[in-house]
């Protein structure tokens, strides 16, 4: 559809293969020329993995991460307003944890058709597989970098959830992940449910949900590897 902004959803891994990707997902994409992306070097290998015999060479790339203004983007798509233009993430789908949503809040002020396209998210398969309730939640994005401020925000994750019943879920840079869990088991109470949700789709997925006095005893190695953190209560 022409003037349409297409959301593309990524690979979630680097042993993705293109059968991952829908039929509907590849045939959008040899209808647009112009996109939004948050790393063009990922979005051009992504499009080339596909093999949909599209030329590289003639497509417009702009960078939309978290460093571009809302001005800059929306220059970017007043200039191609006559174009589709393709959302694309760095892994997964745009505007979830990713500076997506800023193209697709001007999309709607612009008054452009925003079509959503089929595709995998790390925070959606997280939470449905860890058990928890999946109707009440909150994503609170990426955990705080300082070490008291991420044990306040743990303690605070928990007295929510102890106080809602919400399922509390996070991020954490990848190289940060075992500090992570090393502050969750140190802070969270013992019988609390504490689940990883890491490296999904890939060779190495791990997908776990323990209570934390468990977690002491498991030997796991998250080391750089994407994961999803959640605490929560299993149903009654």
């Amino acid at each position: 559809m022409k003037n349409a902004i297409y959301l593309i959803p990524n690979y979630l891994t680097t042993e993705a293969q293109p059968d991952d990707i829908s039929p509907i997902v590849q045939s959008s994409l040899k209808t647009i020329s112009h996109f939004l992306v948050e790393n063009v070097r990922t979005a051009r290998r992504y499009i080339s993995s596909l093999s949909l015999d599209i030329d590289i060479s003639k497509l417009q790339f702009e960078v939309m991460d978290k460093k571009a203004s809302r001005q800059v983007i929306a220059s970017v798509m007043k200039n191609w307003q006559n174009n589709s233009i393709g959302i694309m993430s760095e892994a997964g789908l745009p505007g979830l944890a990713d500076p997506g949503n800023v193209a697709i809040s001007l999309a709607h002020e612009m008054g452009r058709e925003v079509i959503p396209l089929p595709g995998a998210s790390a925070i959606q398969t997280a939470l449905i597989c860890s058990g928890f309730d999946g109707q009440r939640f909150t994503f609170h994005g990426y955990a705080p970098i300082q070490d008291a401020d991420c044990i306040r925000f743990l303690k605070d994750a928990e007295n929510t959830l102890q106080k809602t019943g919400y399922t509390q879920i996070f991020m954490e840079t990848p190289y940060r992940n075992m500090k992570l869990i090393d502050k969750a088991i140190k802070t969270l109470g013992k019988h609390t449910l504490f689940s990883v949700a890491a490296d999904i789709f890939g060779e190495s997925q791990l997908i776990k949900t323990l209570r934390i006095q468990d977690w002491e005893k498991e030997k796991v190695n998250l080391h750089k590897i994407p994961a999803v953190f959640s605490i929560g209560q299993y149903p009654s």
